[in-house]
């Protein structure tokens, strides 16, 4: 199959590992399978630390179960792109461990204060959900089917973040103002989550002819606004005067994308900006410590000593 022919034939699910699909496509598809997967590990890693430090059982428990969840949709990420042939999953996790892997700019942020959780857990992963919900019509049908699964609990996900603000801003007066700051401080990330703007994307228009995307960066950065901004001034928090977002009197909103650092995003962007460094180390310290387990795991395989399963009675 050439690449005219995949692009006559891109529909939803359209490709499977059976077909005999142009290297084009398949890098195109491992590229955008490997950014998703790496930043399932990274969000994972920035709300690791708050199963110790959330404020009761409840919410401990929440992030146990989040930040497993998150591992999780990385691992079948890493499946869905090696099933295209071009890089391993070993090797994928190598490269954001060595911080040649790129991941979400929102997660090259450091995340240190309880206040800052639903930046994350409500409006970064509704930013997610406003993505993922899209890429279960994507033409590789390994993607679109680890979608299902994911989409499913990130919903959950985005409850569990929005539980948290409401309590927050329901709080005292201290722990909305201390929210209103994380907010302020969190939301022209947030709203650079999508990515470059049209004009600027690299990759949008091949990977929309060839069906791996149906929704501009633009597109979608715009119908995040116009569920969120209602959302976020409905528990009381205050849009910033910048970066401007212009209300149409009809229910929708649009940034004033110039508002927004794009010379910042393409820093991240690139593994380049000082938080990238400390979180992608935090990433290779974690690898490293369980080395070992690979190891083990490795020589059982090679040596066949591993335990016998015991045979059906």
């Amino acid at each position: 199959m050439n690449i005219e022919e995949v692009k006559e034939q891109a529909e939803p699910r359209a490709f499977s590992p059976r077909d005999d699909l142009p290297r084009e496509y398949r890098e195109a598809a491992t590229r955008m399978l490997e950014f998703h997967a790496n930043s399932e590990i990274m969000g994972a890693y920035l709300e690791r630390p708050f199963i110790r430090k959330a404020p009761s059982l409840e919410r401990k428990m929440a992030f146990s179960a989040k930040t497993q969840d998150e591992i999780g949709h990385g691992q079948m990420l890493y499946r869905a792109a090696e099933s295209l042939g071009i890089k391993t999953r070993d090797e994928m996790l190598e490269d954001l461990a060595n911080g040649d892997g790129k991941f979400l700019n929102c997660f090259h942020y450091p995340m240190e204060r309880y206040v800052e959780t639903p930046m994350i857990a409500f409006f970064v992963d509704g930013a997610a959900m406003r993505r993922q919900a899209t890429l279960k019509s994507s033409s590789w049908e390994p993607y679109a089917h680890a979608m299902d699964k994911i989409c499913f609990e990130e919903g959950m996900h985005v409850k569990h973040g929005e539980s948290i603000l409401r309590e927050l801003m329901s709080g005292s007066k201290k722990e909305q103002e201390m929210t209103q700051e994380a907010f302020e401080e969190w939301w022209p990330r947030i709203l650079q989550f999508f990515g470059p703007t049209d004009d600027q994307s690299t990759h949008h228009d091949f990977a929309e002819q060839v069906g791996l995307k149906t929704k501009s960066n633009d597109e979608l950065r715009n119908a995040f606004l116009n569920t969120y901004m209602p959302k976020a001034e409905k528990y009381g928090l205050e849009i910033p005067e910048e970066p401007r977002i212009r209300d149409n009197g009809d229910g929708t909103y649009e940034v004033v994308e110039d508002d927004l650092d794009w010379e910042e995003f393409f820093t991240v962007s690139k593994n380049e900006y000082a938080g990238s460094k400390q979180q992608i180390d935090s990433r290779a310290r974690a690898q490293e410590a369980v080395q070992w387990v690979r190891d083990m795991l490795d020589g059982q395989a090679t040596t066949g000593d591993g335990p016998t399963p015991q045979a059906a009675d």
